[in-house]
């Protein structure tokens, strides 16, 4: 029997199938194995055993009938920024700590349809706002191939419970790069898809047109086979996009020969670190050794402007999605003070930590009277250009390629004083999400980093065409069948 906590979602439905797992022993490896590691990772907010184990009741007579599914009885694990009815809803905030939703987020409730097993709720910078996941309110989850070093933001707790072998998939949220940052840096694959290719109901807004819902796995293949369960048109979403929905799992396996790849050069830069660029240079090459045409001379010169266009864009959209967060409706509201306005004040002061405020601040002074023009309206500007740059590399090339993050996975605290630096763990992603285009992390290599000479994981980022998922996934499937990085666990 093998590993139950290191099983792919495909190899745990194969086994499920043939009868030689149930489901509730599936859950329980995963709850096992959280309480034996959990304490050092901290990848859970709040644990669901009970709903899991009901739920892989459930999912075992479904499959005593011969239901098929690949995610029929298969654990997985929910950002806490996904609403989920009757299991609290933290946002990684005190603002909204003990917040039970009564409805179910929408991709949430396609996956339970699919008879996934909830096996928990995952930490994350509080609401989304992070690249280390050292913004929650609650604590900070740690790297499970470092324990002394980050996991990425704002999905790190996501991130970590796959890697750690917590859960078998997990769904986690993009708006800047919160999904392929935190899995490149965990050394599992992460997807974000085109915006609105996945519903948002459900999902606690950060910033509404960046916002994208995405998985976490162990491979490839898994990605598409979950893709395939939560994407589609969603009436209760005005973003969704309608329109049918691909197999994306068919053309997986159809290699890349022939395949137009473009390296953009603003994605390679001179400081880019040694180790990150090795990883990402052997992957093209692994690429273009398997027929693919590249061209590493690709210019999108806008890129430069992308850190800025995003922290006035999502800031902005972000004090206008927080302002729900009064003391009033629900979460966090103090009493005490000498009338409502106070009340309001002191709500939002200690409800919300220090980045969530910044973040605010920021968004509110660009969106005043006098600073609109000046700020907003010239990033929206800026944002069509970064579009269009690239809508005119697509019509050369079939993907992009690129690093994920500039470094390595960085040590817990390193960069907490400086919000630039950690602003600029983003720059290779937050393009995407400005264009909403699809994007995915897949593992590329390990890197010494170090006086220690700790391993750490390194991301490769495949970007495509908007609604193309499937060729990025296509391009990510043949580059991974060359390489054994997803077989790798951290030494826990």
């Amino acid at each position: 029997m093998p590993d139950l906590d290191a099983l792919t979602i495909h190899e745990s439905a194969a086994l499920l199938r043939r009868r030689e797992v149930s489901s509730r022993e599936l859950a329980q490896a995963a709850l096992d194995r959280i309480a034996a590691v959990d304490g050092r990772v901290r990848a859970f907010l709040t644990l669901t055993a009970d709903q899991a184990l009901a739920q892989a009741a459930a999912a075992d007579r479904r499959l005593a009938q011969d239901e098929a599914g690949e995610l029929l009885g298969v654990p997985v694990a929910i950002k806490d920024v996904l609403v989920t009815k009757g299991v609290r809803t933290t946002c990684g905030s005190k603002m909204l700590e003990g917040f039970v939703a009564p409805y179910e987020a929408t991709v949430v409730r396609r996956l339970f349809d699919a008879g996934a097993v909830m096996v928990g709720k995952t930490n994350m910078d509080e609401f989304a706002m992070g690249s280390s996941t050292e913004n929650s309110a609650y604590f900070t989850t740690r790297n499970p191939w470092d324990l002394s070093r980050v996991p990425g933001g704002s999905s790190g707790g996501s991130a970590a419970a796959v890697a750690a072998g917590e859960a078998t998939y997990a769904l986690g949220s993009d708006t800047g790069g919160s999904i392929r940052q935190p899995a490149a840096l965990c050394g599992v694959v992460g997807m974000k898809p085109t915006y609105g290719r996945v519903s948002r109901y459900g999902l606690v807004a950060f910033a509404s047109s960046l916002d994208q819902v995405g998985p976490f796995t162990r491979d490839v293949r898994d990605t598409a086979t979950v893709l395939n369960a939560i994407c589609g048109h969603d009436p209760c979403d005005a973003t969704s996009a309608p329109g049918e929905t691909p197999d994306f799992t068919a053309q997986l396996e159809a290699g890349v020969r022939g395949l137009r790849v473009g390296v953009p050069k603003e994605y390679m830069p001179a400081d880019l670190h040694p180790g990150v660029r090795a990883c990402v240079e052997d992957a093209i090459a692994a690429l273009e050794a398997q027929g693919a045409a590249v061209d590493r001379d690709v210019a999108l010169p806008s890129t430069k402007a992308a850190l800025a266009v995003y922290y006035i864009i999502a800031p902005s959209e972000a004090s206008a999605n927080l302002a729900r967060y009064d003391g009033v409706k629900y979460g966090f509201s103090y009493q005490q003070g000498e009338g409502m306005w106070d009340n309001m004040e002191k709500t939002r002061g200690l409800g919300f930590g220090p980045e969530v405020k910044r973040r605010i601040m920021i968004g509110t002074y660009a969106l005043s009277s006098g600073y609109y023009d000046a700020y907003y309206l010239k990033a929206q500007k800026v944002r069509t250009i970064i579009r269009r740059e690239f809508d005119a590399a697509f019509e050369k090339y079939d993907v992009l390629v690129a690093p994920v993050t500039p470094t390595p996975a960085f040590r817990i605290g390193e960069k907490t004083g400086d919000p630039y630096e950690m602003y600029l763990n983003d720059v290779f992603t937050l393009p995407v999400n400005i264009a909403g285009l699809p994007g995915i992390s897949v593992p590329c290599g390990f890197v010494a980093d170090g006086p220690s000479g700790d391993e750490l994981p390194v991301g490769l980022q495949i970007i495509g065409k908007p609604f193309d998922e499937a060729t990025v996934l296509r391009a990510a499937r043949a580059y991974e069948a060359t390489a054994s990085w997803a077989a790798r666990r951290p030494p826990l």
